[in-house]
């Protein structure tokens, strides 16, 4: 089984710079290389970033210089796939493993497609308080990498990231069934997220009892029964799980939508309540807290 040596990660987001530096410090800052397109590269060159108080410099290469890389791992938002598609071209080669870490239920399908699913794994990351403005992440809490296989043809790749993540202590769960994972945790981004933009709250804000917690579960039960309708067991159990989740947070902390909302940037709405009013209207089943939700955002994204 070949060995993970080189690691290339479009995307320089939270997830993407989190990530890239737990890597860089265990795999060494010569074998984590971040790959972007022209206009990236010439704003990025040469600058550094900083993650819970270090300042890094990593290497950073334009897209056209790009080599295939052992595994690349994707960390863009949704709004940004479709280029990143492009920007990863040369980095995917015969044995390359591709690792999504972006929201949704759909990026690996979409990846896939474009590049042949025996490359991918499914990865689904949780459980961290990343918050990155500007070029300065902070975090208290890594979380965890659930990572899994749906096709024989993903095992070894699999196998190898395993590999990987052992030898530099990445946190991560292999899962049995990742894509009731998948569902879980797209469940959770669509009550928490969109609920911390519409009400500018944080974490601490949806413990409590009031309209920001009613909000979140209504869209989260949402979720449920159009996951249900698809034929994903989805349960109430699974809800109660990931409010355990949000409640290990850092409390005046906010997910990506909420940071979004104060950056003044679009964001991900399409893939989360435009995925589930589209699933929902296919199924029959009704979803207003999340077209509610989306109007909300929409309005909001329209005032900037």
């Amino acid at each position: 089984m070949k060995e993970i040596k080189n690691v290339s990660i479009i995307g320089m987001g939270a997830l993407g710079v989190m990530y890239g530096s737990h890597l860089a410090h265990h795999m060494g800052f010569d074998h984590v290389t971040y790959i972007m397109d022209e206009k990236r590269y010439e704003k990025y060159k040469g600058s550094t970033v900083t993650c819970n108080g270090e300042e890094l410099s990593f290497t950073c290469v334009p897209a056209s210089q790009a080599v295939p890389a052992d595994l690349v791992i994707v960390a863009v938002k949704s709004t940004g796939l479709t280029e990143a598609l492009d920007t990863m071209k040369n980095c995917i080669g015969p044995d390359t493993v591709i690792l999504s870490v972006m929201n949704g239920i759909s990026s690996e399908e979409i990846i896939g497609e474009r590049y042949g699913a025996e490359h991918m794994i499914y990865a689904v990351a949780q459980g961290m308080d990343a918050m990155k403005f500007g070029a300065e992440l902070t975090y208290s809490k890594m979380g965890v990498l659930c990572i899994g296989a749906r096709l024989e043809s993903q095992q070894e790749g699999l196998d190898r990231v395993c590999c990987l993540f052992d030898r530099t202590e990445l946190p991560y769960v292999r899962e049995k069934d990742i894509l009731h994972r998948l569902w879980s945790k797209f469940m959770l981004n669509v009550g928490v997220n969109q609920t911390c933009m519409v009400y500018s709250c944080t974490y601490g804000d949806v413990w409590r009892p009031g309209k920001e917690r009613d909000t979140m579960i209504g869209a989260m039960r949402e979720v449920i029964a159009v996951a249900n309708a698809e034929g994903i067991d989805l349960s109430e159990s699974d809800l109660e799980e990931y409010d355990r989740i949000i409640r290990t947070l850092r409390a005046d902390g906010t997910p990506s939508m909420g940071q979004d909302r104060i950056a003044r940037r679009h964001s991900e709405v399409e893939m989360f309540a435009g995925t589930v009013i589209r699933r929902g209207q296919k199924a029959g089943i009704p979803t207003p807290v999340n077209q509610w939700l989306y109007d909300q955002v929409q309005e909001i994204e329209k005032s900037y």
